[in-house]
Order: C-alpha cells, then sequence, then structure tokens
C-alpha cells in the first residue's frame, strides 16, 4: 500500500536534478522542502523521483525493485552514484597562491580574494586576514624589488 501524501501538499519548486550538480546540494534542498509538509520516510523516498530528471530519473528508475528501505540507503545510493558531480574543495592553499594581477585594482583583487574564501569549509577569519596580509605583503616586496 502507498502512503499517501499530506493534504495540503504542493508540487516542490526547486530545479530537477539531471546528475551534473553537486548532489548533496540537491538532498539539501530536497529534504528542506518536503520537510515543510512532513519528514515521513516513505514519503521522503516516493516523491524523490519527482525531483530528478535526465540521466539522474533514468538512475533511479533502473534500481532494483526493493532495493531502497529507507531515505537514508536512497541518500546514501544517490549521493554515490553522484559523487563525481560534486564541486572540488577549495583549501587554503588557493588563497596562499593567489597573486595581483599586475593592473588588476586592489579592489577587484579584494573581491576575488572574498569570492575564493566562502568557499573554503570552516575558514578562520584569522587564517583568511593572514593568508591576505601575506599574499599583499609579497606583492608589495616583489612591486619594491
Amino acid at each position: 500500500m502507498e502512503t499517501p501524501l499530506p493534504r495540503r501538499w504542493k508540487p516542490l519548486h526547486l530545479d530537477r536534478y539531471d546528475g551534473t550538480t553537486d548532489p548533496d546540494e540537491h538532498i539539501d534542498l530536497y529534504t528542506t522542502q518536503v520537510n515543510l509538509y512532513t519528514n515521513n520516510d516513505a514519503i521522503l523516498c516516493r516523491v524523490f523521483p519527482t525531483s530528478l530528471k535526465g540521466a539522474a530519473l533514468n538512475w533511479y528508475t533502473q534500481l532494483p525493485a526493493e532495493s531502497i528501505d529507507s531515505f537514508n540507503t536512497l541518500v546514501r545510493r544517490f549521493t554515490v552514484q553522484y559523487a563525481t558531480s560534486r564541486p572540488h574543495l577549495v583549501t587554503l592553499a588557493a588563497l596562499a597562491s593567489l597573486r595581483q594581477g599586475d593592473d588588476e585594482p586592489l579592489r577587484t583583487f579584494m573581491e576575488r580574494f572574498a569570492g575564493i574564501s566562502v568557499k573554503i569549509r570552516s575558514l578562520n577569519p584569522e587564517v583568511a586576514l593572514h593568508a591576505m596580509l601575506m599574499v599583499l605583503l609579497k606583492e608589495n616586496q616583489a612591486s619594491n624589488s
């Protein structure tokens, strides 16, 4: 017997996943929207394919019958399948190797630096400041040589 959807259920408002973007982000967006109505495991599983398209939907439809016993199992299989679509982790080395272009205004460089900084997980603000100062100090020393 299928689990019925909640009474006030409305279609989800999210881009359907095609396998080319971060699967973790898709799971976060999906669960956030479904949890507005319910956190019922069976409903999370039942509605999940409506959030997919293309290759991802094809992958889902090819899963063996009764191979998914919980939403956690579905999430695990989904994220393993699309692990290569996760964005590459940006590390502190990206900040350390950053250089200001010869004709690049300081404001533009700082915006670029900030753009990379926000992509580094759990970056300590003091470490970010130190990295920025080291980059600017190296640039200043190079221009004075």
